[in-house]
């Protein structure tokens, strides 16, 4: 069975990244939820997705130059919310024993990973006890790699798209390079589509993620893949869809 995991929370049915969107997805029967995190110079972990304040949120400028007091002046875009931690989003989902986070570390707004943020990130996790159902993930392979020295017993998964496959020099040698360090492969679904040859004689469908799949025909096919796992915007409409596939095979 494909595993459903919620995109940003599930960001096209709640403002993304959003204690909101993560109580509310709780609820209707996501596998996973994957969320973002940058690390501040003032110690904390956000989870927002850029590196920068604008599209999300009335603020402006790099995400890393938000001191505690102003973070709770900066609101999420079209809501009463403030960018939240990860402290508070894993308090919410550590209630949820059967659900999947996926965490992705993310880079500051140059491109370079936060001194730090792994070893903060996998504090947390152990913290609220979910070691066990959480994965740690990124594109770039130098920060899996310190998860795997910090916290060996966390899953990891890598993401890919075709930009970052050419920056690797191809998707065989990325996915190569990431083969033995990471559990979970998520390919952009048009790089899956085209290079699925290539992908599926070194990593069987069942380490695969499609991402990200909102449209009803999209989601459709890859469910019909046998890949492990699809992640979505809009999870309703993949779940619903899953079961009602599962109804009639």
């Amino acid at each position: 069975m494909t595993l459903i995991t919620g995109h940003r929370g599930a960001r096209n049915l709640w403002a993304e990244n959003s204690l909101t969107g993560f109580r509310n997805v709780l609820d209707i029967g996501v596998d996973a939820v994957e969320f973002d995190v940058h690390l501040t110079t003032a110690g904390e972990l956000l989870v927002i997705h850029d590196a920068t304040l604008e599209r999300t949120a009335d603020g402006h400028g790099p995400v890393r130059a938000l001191s505690p007091e102003t973070r709770k002046s900066v609101l999420l875009k079209d809501t009463s919310e403030t960018i939240p931690t990860l402290s508070e989003v894993l308090e919410v989902l550590a209630t949820a024993g059967h659900i999947a986070p996926h965490i992705e570390i993310k880079m500051d707004e140059s491109g370079t990973p936060y001194p730090g943020i792994v070893e903060k990130v996998t504090a947390e996790i152990a913290r609220f006890g979910i070691e066990g159902r959480s994965y740690l993930t990124s594109f770039d392979t130098s920060v899996l790699e310190a998860c795997r020295r910090h916290a060996p017993g966390v899953a990891r998964l890598a993401s890919v798209n075709a930009a970052w496959a050419d920056k690797q020099g191809g998707i065989a040698r990325f996915i190569e390079s990431v083969d033995s360090l990471v559990e979970i492969i998520a390919v952009h679904h048009e790089l899956l589509d085209t290079e699925w040859q290539t992908i599926t004689a070194t990593i069987a469908p069942e380490r695969l993620c499609a991402w990200t799949l909102n449209d009803e025909a999209l989601i459709r096919r890859w469910l019909n893949s046998g890949i492990g796992h699809l992640t979505s915007d809009s999870p309703d409409l993949a779940l619903q869809l899953r079961g009602q596939m599962r109804a009639v095979a």
